[in-house]
């Protein structure tokens, strides 16, 4: 588990910065709906809607007061592993995608034995009648597709297993 000094990289399109678990624990963040959270930041008040995630959580897609930012999260060990010059892409092979949210299939955009890569979307779901962007995280082939198209389904459960 880390520890509150752990440090963080935030990558986007349009910005970089650095951060520890003591500055997410203090940051003035409230999630108003799933998906959606109001930031309070140098006194400026700014609503943000995370519009897509893949499954590891780490490459996100938030929209901000209009503005669409695609974010890379990496964590001590992604940065240390990257400093070695090394690459994390491909050391954990994923067997399961879950729902991260209840919600409502919306549409699937795979079918079973299809080839997929890193950052193809899988499904949408929709949750609070928001849109949200199942993604996959690395290469992978679908072994089965665990849901239909207008199911309900609850957080945790299974969407899509992967071969």
């Amino acid at each position: 588990m880390p520890d509150n000094k752990t440090a963080y990289r935030v990558k986007s399109n349009a910005f970089e910065f650095s951060f520890s678990k003591e500055d997410i624990e203090s940051a003035d963040l409230i999630k108003i709906s799933p998906g959606i959270f109001h930031l309070i930041k140098d006194n400026r008040s700014v609503n943000a809607k995370l519009t897509s995630a893949d499954s590891s959580g780490k490459k996100l897609t938030i929209e901000v007061e209009g503005e669409t930012f695609d974010i890379e999260i990496k964590d001590e060990l992604d940065i240390l592993v990257e400093q070695m010059g090394f690459s994390t892409a491909g050391t954990k092979h994923v067997k399961e995608i879950k729902a991260p949210m209840p919600g409502l299939v919306l549409e699937i955009n795979v079918n079973d034995g299809q080839v997929v890569n890193e950052g193809d979307k899988l499904l949408i779901l929709e949750a609070m009648k928001m849109e949200n962007s199942i993604m996959i995280q690395t290469r992978a082939v679908i072994k089965r597709i665990a849901v239909k198209s207008g199911q309900a389904v609850e957080k945790g459960q299974l969407l899509v297993e992967l071969e």
